[in-house]
């Protein structure tokens, strides 16, 4: 008897188990380019905990971090196809949808403040409509990004202060003719070669936001941080309409749910994250300069309106007016 209720014990348990893997009815494929150390994986990994506990295991996310899936187009290229469902991107959306290049301009916005006055404004809803109709991908939730800040050897707390200063940028033709107004020469180069640069003196600056400095250790070659802040960003985390829309409301609304309570948790980790990155690289010998924003900015002002489209620049302007 015992035996018994040990082996009809032990079935249940077994039923119960195999239930719950075959409950699934609907599986979200999310790829992305950050580490498992990263925050963009962790708040990934937050939504996954969300959407399958409150879909009652409707809803399985399976989280793809490192690239596994592809880069940023292949992941995007994939979801148009159906092959892949959520991913982590930004203005390389601006391929499809023109507006989603504000999320990369040189000085659009002044501080964190007017970036999330933006973002969840009707600016915000305006870029995501686009992206929405253009590329057929919902945005879910936004991070926002470690601004970029000017890396040298020696203090510079204005323009005037760049004196020609070969400095190290993306291969992005606004970023080079930003820097170009502003006084520096700047140098397209790929990123795993800025570091040799540096230390033979070929290059005399880069620019990025501290998790790069940090993690590309910068401060062996660096001696200051000065922060320019000249491009604050955003990220938006998206999902497939197709993908999206073939689940019940109610599984959709959980979706949504759990990418709001992502959004809220990687806004949380991005704070803590960007004061232990100032701490880290202090503590490594870096010195954080305060600079004139305004004076950069107003240098950098024509080239970016030459670079902008006139749809552009009215979503520019209105970010200027807020």
């Amino acid at each position: 008897m015992i035996k018994q209720l040990i082996t009809s014990a032990v079935l249940g348990a077994a039923m119960l188990g195999s239930h719950s893997l075959m409950a699934a009815d609907f599986t979200l494929r999310f790829g992305h380019l950050a580490n498992e150390q990263n925050i963009w994986h962790q708040a990934a990994e937050k939504f996954k905990e969300e959407v399958e506990a409150n879909s009652d295991g409707q809803i399985e996310v399976r989280l793809y971090p490192s690239e596994q899936l592809g880069n940023e187009m292949d992941v995007i290229n994939s979801i148009q196809l159906g092959t892949a469902d959520m991913t982590i991107t930004g203005e390389s959306l601006q391929n499809w949808a023109p507006k989603a290049a504000m999320m990369a301009v040189p000085y659009a916005f002044r501080d964190s403040e007017h970036l999330h006055s933006a973002v969840n404004g009707d600016i915000g809803a305006e870029i995501e409509a686009q992206i929405t109709e253009r590329t057929n991908l919902v945005p879910l939730a936004w991070f926002e990004r470690g601004p970029r800040e000017l890396t040298s050897n020696r203090p510079i707390r204005t323009p005037d202060e760049l004196d020609g200063l070969r400095l190290r940028v993306p291969n992005v033709p606004l970023f080079v003719d930003t820097w170009q107004a502003m006084g520096a020469r700047p140098t397209p180069m790929a990123f795993s070669e800025v570091f040799t640069a540096l230390q033979q003196n070929t290059l005399e600056g880069q620019e990025n936001p501290l998790s790069l400095i940090e993690s590309a250790s910068f401060n062996e070659v660096q001696d200051y941080v000065n922060m320019t802040g000249h491009v604050r960003s955003w990220i938006y985390v998206v999902i497939g309409r197709n993908q999206l829309e073939s689940m019940p409301e109610e599984l959709q609304q959980v979706v949504r749910d759990a990418a709001q309570t992502m959004q809220e948790y990687q806004a949380e980790l991005f704070v803590d994250d960007q004061a232990r990155l100032e701490q880290a690289l202090q503590e490594r010998g870096m010195e954080f300069v305060e600079v004139d924003v305004d004076a950069f900015a107003e240098k950098a002002r024509p080239a970016v309106l030459e670079a902008l489209t006139e749809e552009q620049r009215e979503l520019f302007d209105a970010i200027q007016d807020l």
